[in-house]
């Protein structure tokens, strides 16, 4: 198999699997996903969901936001994990979208960027699932997946994007890079994974993946 005819079996696969997509967070603007991504930074997405209403239930915007604590924030926030560092962003971030954003989210990587807690992969999630902005935020699932599936070398998650956008077609980056996301968890997670019932990589998976994976197998 070509490199296209792999990329062109996994879109297949995934758009059969996936027909329609579900988001992974709850939100209802871009504000509240801003937020929803920000918190979910080494904490699962169930975890943040049960934890969001209850803090969009005090703010769901920057203007009722900033007048809550730092510490109101992380005391709602505990359970997701690392919430001094997310309390002050949350609380930091919504302060600049005051008074440098008129309280709205800004559409640009730059922008988002210069926000507190926000890195590349949040500012890419924002863009991609709130205004449609083609983009390929690469998380653990997509990082293991590409590098499974032969079609990135698992250096790191910056050349792992470079990849994703190199051989997948534009239109099609915000719906795969979730579809990615969700084949991973339930297909192909990296723990307890079973080969057999993981069509793609056993269709055009890396050999060396494969042959460890044989290996422990029967060890």
């Amino acid at each position: 198999m070509t490199k296209q005819e792999k990329v062109d079996f996994v879109i297949k696969t995934l758009k059969d699997l996936y027909p329609t997509i579900p988001i992974p967070l709850d939100h209802k603007d871009p504000y509240t996903l801003l937020i929803a991504v920000l918190m979910s930074a080494q904490s699962t997405d169930v975890r943040v969901n049960q934890i969001t209403p209850l803090l969009f239930e005090k703010a769901d915007n920057p203007y009722d936001m900033v007048k809550l604590t730092v510490d109101d924030i992380r005391e709602i926030i505990k359970p997701v994990g690392l919430s001094p560092m997310k309390s002050k962003g949350i609380h930091g971030l919504s302060k600049i979208l005051i008074e440098k954003h008129d309280g709205k989210v800004p559409k640009t990587y730059e922008e988002l960027e210069e926000l507190p807690a926000v890195g590349h992969k949040t500012a890419a999630v924002v863009l991609s699932q709130a205004f449609g902005i083609p983009a390929f935020p690469v998380d653990t699932h997509i990082h293991r997946l590409m590098y499974r599936w032969g079609l990135s070398n698992g250096k790191n998650v910056v050349q792992t994007e470079k990849d994703a956008k190199r051989l997948f077609p534009k239109e099609l980056w915000n719906d795969l890079h979730l579809q990615i996301i969700w084949y991973g968890r339930e297909y192909s997670p990296a723990r307890g994974w079973n080969l057999d019932n993981d069509i793609i990589t056993k269709t055009i998976g890396r050999k060396s993946v494969i042959n460890d994976y044989m290996k422990t197998k029967k060890s």
